[in-house]
């Protein structure tokens, strides 16, 4: 595991924006980012608009509109259609020119009284397998995450692995349960994909995630499969979980193209 060089995916500009760090880069390339960082901007700021004060993230959804450069970023959000119990926000991230934009369903933060699944992957994180990555893996945003193989392992398919960021979100501003869930579940196409990257590219146009509850501690862990066509899409879907349960699920259609 390399040293870190930077200890957040972003920093606080002058002008209010967001300077994105090399953490944020993707396998495909030191210049283009990795959708988790960007997710997870995006359901930040809806979860900072007034109308989401005392609510919780149901569904998101993030489009991405094309490669999303390391690169200074902004964000912006806003409710679209408001509501007494639901509503719906969505937020854009551009640099320059809109990248990535989420469509957010809002829900009351409320107890239903009813029990949750309660089933964690075994092992957990601290008897899981940390191996490296491959050499055709590495980038910024893998050296800035901790991953830990529960079974399975990148390459061979169908996995499971507990991983957690080692770096904040934003310089000096600490995690929400939310934007460290999404910054993780954007990797379930690289958990269980059984392509190599140094020949393939299988590059997610958007993510959907269904969340039942906000996650709770650092680990984040994703059982994970990709499902592949005679054409070029592809999807990869995970259960996703903390160390207390299931917490959502997760959808990805990926562009499959021989690199």
């Amino acid at each position: 595991m390399m040293a870190l060089v930077h200890s957040s995916f972003y920093v606080r500009n002058a002008d209010g924006g967001l300077d994105s760090t090399p953490h944020t880069a993707s396998a495909w390339g030191p210049e283009v980012q990795h959708g988790g960082p960007p997710s997870a901007l995006l359901a930040g700021a809806v979860q900072a608009l007034p109308e989401a004060d005392g609510r919780v993230i149901g569904r998101i959804t993030v489009e991405l509109l094309g490669p999303i450069p390391v690169a200074p970023l902004t964000v912006s959000a806003q409710v679209v259609r408001p509501g007494r119990s639901v509503a719906l926000a969505e937020a854009v991230l551009s640099a320059e020119r809109p990248v990535a934009r989420a469509s957010v369903w809002l829900f009351p933060d409320a107890p239903s009284g009813l029990s949750a699944e309660q089933t964690v992957p075994a092992p957990g994180p601290a008897e899981a397998d940390p191996r490296p990555f491959p050499p055709s893996w590495q980038s910024g945003y893998a050296d800035a995450t901790e991953w830990r193989w529960a079974s399975g392992y990148v390459g061979i398919g169908r996995a499971t692995a507990w991983i957690r960021p080692r770096v904040e979100l934003v310089s000096g501003e600490p995690w929400s349960p939310i934007a460290r869930l999404m910054t993780i579940v954007d990797s379930a196409s690289g958990v269980s994909s059984a392509l190599d990257p140094a020949e393939w590219g299988f590059l997610n146009t958007e993510l959907t995630v269904h969340v039942l509850r906000p996650p709770v501690g650092e680990w984040i862990c994703l059982d994970a499969k990709t499902t592949l066509s005679s054409g070029s899409v592809g999807l990869a879907t995970s259960h996703v979980y903390d160390e207390q349960g299931l917490v959502a699920r997760s959808a990805q259609a990926l562009l499959m193209a021989k690199r």
